[in-house]
C-alpha cells in the first residue's frame, strides 16, 4: 500500500516595495544571505527610455522614472508566476545608466522558498499575485525620508545613474513625494515597516508572517 505524503509547499512571494534608497535591495541581499531566498529584482522590468509610451515628468521635462507605466507589470508578473509554478524563470537585465534592457539571466527557486521581489513598483503586483494565489505578504520599507534621500543621492552618484545635476532634482523631488509614495502602497495592500523590524519578522517567521 502506498503512503500518502504531503506534497512540498510551492514557493511564495514576499513583495518589498517603497521609496528608491529606503534599503529594500539590501534588505533582499542579507536575505537571501542568510536565508538563500532567491531575490527578483523588479527594476530589471523597467521599459527602454526609447518606448513610444514612456511617461514624461511635467516639471523636470525629462521621463519619469517613477511613473509606473514607466514599468512592464505584466512581464513582471509573468516571471513571478513562473517562478512559483515551475522553480525557473527569465528575468531581464536592465541598466539604468542606459536606461535600456541589455541582457537577460534566469532564477530559480524550490518547493516552500520565500521569493522576495523587490522595486519601487512592487506595490502594483499584491492584488495581481494574491489573486493568483501566490502572495506571501507585502511590505513597503520605509525609513525617515531625509535618511532616505541621502542614501539614494550617494547610491545614484556612485553608480553614474543619471547625471548628477538630474539625480540632485530627481532626489528633492522624490523626498517631497515620499509621504503620497507610502500611503499609496498602503492603500494597494502593502504594510509600511522598517527594514530591519521587518528582517526580524521574516527569518522569526517565515511560514506565517502576514
Amino acid at each position: 500500500m502506498t503512503t500518502p505524503t504531503t506534497p512540498p509547499a510551492r514557493p511564495a512571494v514576499v513583495l518589498l516595495c517603497g521609496p528608491s534608497g529606503a534599503g529594500k535591495s539590501r534588505l533582499a541581499q542579507v536575505l537571501h544571505v542568510h536565508r538563500g531566498w532567491p531575490v527578483i529584482q523588479l527594476d530589471h522590468f523597467y521599459r527602454d527610455h526609447d518606448d513610444p509610451g514612456m511617461p514624461r515628468h511635467p516639471s523636470l521635462g525629462i521621463v519619469d522614472w517613477d511613473h509606473p507605466d514607466s514599468w512592464n507589470a505584466d512581464a513582471a508578473e509573468a516571471a513571478l508566476v513562473s517562478l512559483v509554478t515551475t522553480g525557473r524563470a527569465v528575468i531581464p537585465e536592465y541598466d539604468i545608466s542606459t536606461s535600456s534592457r541589455v541582457g537577460e539571466g534566469e532564477v530559480s527557486a524550490a518547493p516552500g522558498d520565500l521569493l522576495i521581489a523587490e522595486g519601487i513598483f512592487a506595490a502594483e503586483l499584491v492584488e495581481r499575485l494574491r489573486q493568483r494565489g501566490i502572495l506571501h505578504s507585502a511590505w513597503c520599507v520605509a525609513n525617515h525620508r531625509w535618511v532616505t534621500m541621502v542614501r539614494r543621492l550617494v547610491r545614484d552618484v556612485r553608480e553614474h545613474r543619471k547625471p548628477p545635476a538630474v539625480l540632485v532634482r530627481r532626489g528633492w523631488a522624490l523626498m517631497r513625494a515620499e509621504p503620497d509614495v507610502l500611503a499609496s502602497a498602503t492603500r494597494k495592500g502593502a504594510t509600511v515597516i522598517d527594514p530591519g523590524s521587518l528582517q526580524r519578522l521574516l527569518e522569526a517567521d517565515p511560514a506565517g508572517t502576514r
